[in-house]
């Protein structure tokens, strides 16, 4: 049996370098932040915490509730780039944490073109996941190549 022609959870198809463009918005994606996925993703991870996967021990460590962890947030950013662009590869993701994000969160993960060399055919992305208050508690850049 063949492989499907187009993995990408999102059915966007495999683009060239030549169709990518500078300025253009990736697809907004909604993950799932709940609480089983989280803990699905903390124990494959091996970050079986309780400020992850317990939002009482989480709130007993001084937190509001249990958090995403930031490598769960990085997963997330890449994911965004798969769904826009499946055949994409990530040469690096920059991301900075400027706060938490609440497990059971309804955030956005979003991202735009930002550069293009046509040298050395890299293209550059900023990304970010955005809360439900509009706030930005993770942004990041990316290269990729195509």
């Amino acid at each position: 049996m063949s492989q499907p022609a187009n993995p990408s959870p999102s059915g966007a198809p495999p683009r060239t370098f030549e169709q990518i463009e500078f300025g253009e918005t990736l697809p907004d994606f909604a993950p799932d932040l709940s609480l089983p996925n989280v803990k699905r993703f903390a124990k494959a991870a091996s970050m079986w915490a309780g400020r992850f996967i317990d939002h009482e021990e989480a709130r007993q460590a001084g937190l509001p509730g249990a958090i995403v962890p930031g490598i769960m947030s990085q997963g997330i950013l890449v994911a965004l780039i798969h769904r826009w662009v499946p055949n994409a590869k990530v040469l690096s993701v920059d991301t900075v944490f400027r706060a938490t994000i609440l497990v059971d969160s309804q955030a956005i993960a979003r991202g735009v073109v930002t550069d293009i060399d046509e040298a050395s055919r890299v293209i550059e992305l900023d990304l970010m996941l955005q809360n439900e208050r509009g706030e930005t508690p993770v942004v990041g850049t990316a290269r990729i190549t195509l």
